[in-house]
C-alpha cells in the first residue's frame, strides 16, 4: 500500500495513519464481465474519503462487497487490521459497516422511529415492540445529529431530503463506525445539500470515517480529504484534495482531458413555430382532506429543435408538469395543450405517445425500467403491439430496436440479453433513454436525464440531447442542477412553490437569477426576459 494512500488529514487537523478499513487487491467477476480487477481502497477514522469513476469503473461492487452484499471474491478486507469476510449485510454492520444507497431503502407508511430501528426493534419482556421507547431512542439519535424531525412522522409525509436524514439516522442507531454513501445528494435542493454537508462534516469530526460517491465534482472538491478513482474496474490513483484539481478528477475517471471544445454550447437559432403550447396549465391532486392544487398557470410554447429547461426547488411542481403533458399522472388536469395548433386532451401516455410525446421519468428504477428483464424487452416494451405480427410478438424487429439503442447511445453490456437490473446507473438510464426513443417521438420531456451519471456519460447524454434537437426534436428538461440547465437549454422556465415565476432567455440567464425567481413565496410572476 502506498504511503498516501496508508496517510490522511482529518478535518479535525491530526494525522491518522492506522485505516480502519482496507480492501486490498480485491477482484470480482460477474460471468465473463470483470467488474473490479485487483483495486485497493482503505479508510481513516473521521476522514471523508470520495470515491468516483463512471459509471461501470467498479464503485457500487466495491461498496456492495464492503458492505456485505457480496460475499464471493477474491482479495481480502481488513477491519481494523483485522481480515473480515462478511458473508451478509448483518456481519457488515455488526462491524460498524452501513451503507446508504442512492435509492432509498424505507418503509414509506412506518414512521421514522420505526424505520429507523426495523428489524430491531425495543422490546418488552422479550415480545412486544416497546413503541415508546424506539420513538425516545429516535428524538435522542435525531438530535444528536441536530435533524428536527418528529419521530413519530410517517415517512411518506417528508420530503426527500429529510427521508435522506432518515436514512443516515437509521445507519447511525447501528453505531456505524464506517458509512458508505452513495450519490446521497442527487435528488436533494441546494439548500438541502448544505444540510447535509453539515451533517457529514459532524459525523467525521465525531470519529465516523465516510465513503462518499458522487458525479458532482464541485461537491468532492468541498468536502473529502482524499479522493480515489476507480476506472474500468481498475485503481487509478489515491490523492489527498489539496493535491488535485477539477480537471485532473476528470482526466482520471474518463481516461482523456475535457477541452473546452467538449463542452462547448452549439449556436442558439431563433425558434418560431410551437409545435407543443401550453396554458394556464393546473393540476390538483387528491390528499386526505380532499384536493391539493400543485400546479396552477403555467404557460410557454415549445419550437421543434427547441431545448426548454424548468428549474426551481425540489416540491416546486417541476414535475408535475410532465407528467401533466405526458398523462402520466392521476390528478386532474386543467387548461390546455395544444400540439401543432390542436388543441389535444391527453389522459394517458398511450394518449401522450399517440401524438409523438414521450417522457422519462426521473425514477428509472420504479418506473422506467422492468429491472429483471432484458435490455430488449426494455426497450421494445412501448412498441411490443405495434411491431407484432397477427398477435405474436416480432422478436426480430425488437432484437434490431435493441441493438440499434445499445450502439447509438454506447450501452455497455454483454449483450442485449442482459437484465436491466444488472446494468450500472448510468447504463441503466440509457436503457431508458432508448425505450424513450424506440417510439421515435416529436417531443421528449426528460426528467432529470443525468442524474447518478457519471460526468463522461453526462457528456456522451448531453451530446445525444444537442444532436436530437438539432434534428428537429423538441426537447424539455428538468434539472437540479443548475449549471446544467445553463449549459443545455435555450430558454429556462421557473417554478416556486407550484407557480410560474420566470421564463428566461438563455443569454439573460444566471444562477443568481433562477435563485432569485425560485425562491418561495415569490410574490409577482415575472415575464420572459429578450435576448441581449
Amino acid at each position: 500500500m502506498q504511503e498516501e494512500v496508508k496517510t490522511s488529514r482529518t478535518r479535525a487537523g491530526s494525522r491518522v495513519t492506522t485505516p480502519i478499513l482496507e480492501a486490498i487487491d480485491v477482484s470480482k467477476s460477474f460471468g465473463a464481465i470483470l467488474a473490479l480487477d485487483g483495486v485497493r481502497f482503505d479508510l481513516c477514522p473521521g476522514e471523508i474519503h470520495a470515491l468516483m469513476g463512471e459509471n461501470g469503473a467498479g464503485k457500487s461492487t466495491l461498496m456492495k462487497i464492503l458492505s456485505g452484499v457480496y460475499a464471493d471474491y477474491e482479495g481480502r478486507v481488513l477491519v481494523d487490521e483485522v481480515p473480515v469476510q462478511f458473508e451478509g449485510v448483518r456481519d457488515a454492520e455488526a462491524a460498524g459497516v452501513a451503507i446508504i444507497h442512492q435509492e432509498l431503502n424505507l418503509v414509506p407508511e412506518l414512521s421514522v422511529a420505526d424505520n429507523i430501528f426495523l428489524g430491531r426493534e425495543p422490546l418488552i419482556a422479550g415480545m412486544f415492540v416497546d413503541r415508546r421507547k424506539g420513538v425516545q431512542a429516535a428524538r435522542q439519535l435525531l438530535g444528536r445529529l441536530g435533524i428536527e424531525l418528529d419521530p413519530e412522522a410517517r415517512v411518506s409525509s417528508l420530503r426527500i431530503g429529510e427521508q435522506q436524514l432518515v436514512e443516515i439516522a437509521k445507519a447511525l442507531s447501528i453505531n456505524a463506525r464506517i458509512l458508505i454513501m452513495d450519490e446521497p445528494t442527487s435528488a436533494l435542493s441546494p439548500g438541502e445539500c448544505n444540510r447535509l454537508f453539515a451533517i457529514i462534516r459532524q459525523l467525521s469530526l465525531e470519529g465516523v470515517g465516510i465513503i462518499y460517491i458522487s458525479h458532482r465534482i464541485d461537491e468532492v472538491m468541498q468536502l473529502s480529504d482524499r479522493v480515489t478513482v476507480f476506472r474500468d474496474g481498475r485503481h487509478i490513483w489515491t490523492r489527498p484534495m489539496a493535491e488535485i484539481d477539477e480537471s485532473i478528477v476528470i482526466a482520471a475517471m474518463v481516461g482523456r482531458n475535457l477541452s473546452r471544445s467538449d463542452v462547448a454550447r452549439p449556436t442558439v437559432s431563433t425558434f418560431n413555430t410551437a409545435v407543443l403550447s401550453v396554458r394556464d396549465l393546473a393540476l390538483s391532486v387528491a390528499d386526505r382532506r380532499g384536493f391539493k392544487q400543485v400546479l396552477s398557470g403555467v404557460s410557454f410554447d415549445l419550437a421543434p429543435g427547441e431545448i426548454l429547461g424548468i428549474g426551481g426547488l425540489l416540491g416546486a411542481g417541476r414535475t408535475e408538469i410532465l407528467q401533466a403533458i405526458s398523462g402520466a399522472t392521476r390528478g386532474e388536469v386543467g387548461g390546455r395543450i395544444q400540439v401543432d395548433g390542436r388543441p389535444v386532451t391527453i389522459r394517458t401516455p398511450v394518449d401522450a405517445r399517440r401524438l409523438g410525446i414521450s417522457f422519462l421519468t426521473e425514477d428509472r428504477k420504479t418506473q422506467g425500467l422492468h429491472l429483471a428483464d432484458t435490455i430488449t424487452d426494455n426497450v421494445s416494451l412501448p412498441l411490443v403491439g405495434r411491431i407484432a405480427r397477427f398477435g405474436i410478438r416480432n422478436t426480430q424487429a425488437e432484437r434490431a430496436l435493441a441493438v440499434d439503442a445499445v450502439r447509438k447511445l454506447g450501452i455497455r453490456a454483454s449483450g442485449i440479453a442482459q437484465a436491466a437490473g444488472t446494468l450500472s446507473g448510468g447504463n441503466q438510464q440509457k436503457v431508458v433513454i432508448g425505450k424513450c426513443l424506440a417510439t421515435d417521438p416529436r417531443i421528449l420531456l426528460l426528467d432529470e436525464p443525468t442524474r447518478g451519471i457519471d460526468v463522461g456519460a453526462k457528456s456522451e447524454i448531453y451530446d445525444l440531447i444537442f444532436h436530437l434537437a438539432e434534428s428537429g426534436m423538441a426537447i424539455i428538461v428538468v434539472s437540479s442542477e443548475m449549471p446544467e440547465l445553463l449549459y443545455l437549454a435555450d430558454r429556462i422556465l421557473v417554478m416556486s412553490e407550484g407557480r410560474q415565476t420566470g421564463l428566461i432567455h438563455r443569454s439573460a440567464a444566471t444562477e443568481e437569477r433562477i435563485m432569485q425567481l425560485a425562491a418561495p413565496r415569490s410574490q409577482k410572476t415575472q415575464h420572459e426576459e429578450a435576448v441581449a
